[in-house]
C-alpha cells in the first residue's frame, strides 16, 4: 500500500488546537475562532509579523511569518477584533488566526499584514 505526501492545506487544517477565551480590549476573542476546518491556503504575508498567542500586540510572540512566505488562514481567513494596532501601514483592530508552512507555529497575526 502506497500512502501520498498530504498537502501543506490538509496538513495545516488536520491540526489539533485548543484554546480558551481571551479578553482583548474589551472584545472576547474565542477558542472556536481558531476552528482549522476550513483553510484559505497559499496566502502570503505583506511583511514579516509575529504570531502572537492572543489577538493583541503585547500578547507573547510564539513565532515569526516572513514577508512573502506563504501559509494558512483558519476560519476561512475570517478576521476578528482584537486589539489596536498600527502596522504594514494601517491602523485596525481586525487580526487573523494561521500561520506560515514554514513552521508549525501558529496564532494571530494583524489581519493588515496579511494578503489575502
Amino acid at each position: 500500500m502506497k500512502f501520498r505526501v498530504l498537502a501543506p492545506a490538509v496538513a495545516f487544517s488536520a491540526l489539533a488546537l485548543v484554546g480558551t477565551t481571551v479578553a482583548t480590549s474589551g472584545t472576547a476573542v474565542a477558542a472556536s475562532n481558531k476552528d482549522c476546518s476550513r483553510v484559505i491556503t497559499n496566502v502570503p504575508a505583506k511583511e514579516t509579523v509575529k504570531i502572537r498567542t492572543h489577538a493583541k500586540t503585547g500578547a507573547t510572540a510564539v513565532g515569526q511569518w516572513n514577508k512573502k512566505k506563504k501559509g494558512g488562514l483558519c476560519n476561512d481567513g475570517k478576521s476578528f477584533k482584537g486589539g489596536s494596532y498600527n502596522l504594514c501601514g494601517k491602523k485596525s483592530n481586525k487580526w487573523l488566526y494561521g500561520g506560515p508552512y514554514s513552521s508549525n507555529k501558529r496564532g494571530w497575526v494583524p489581519a493588515a499584514c496579511i494578503k489575502w
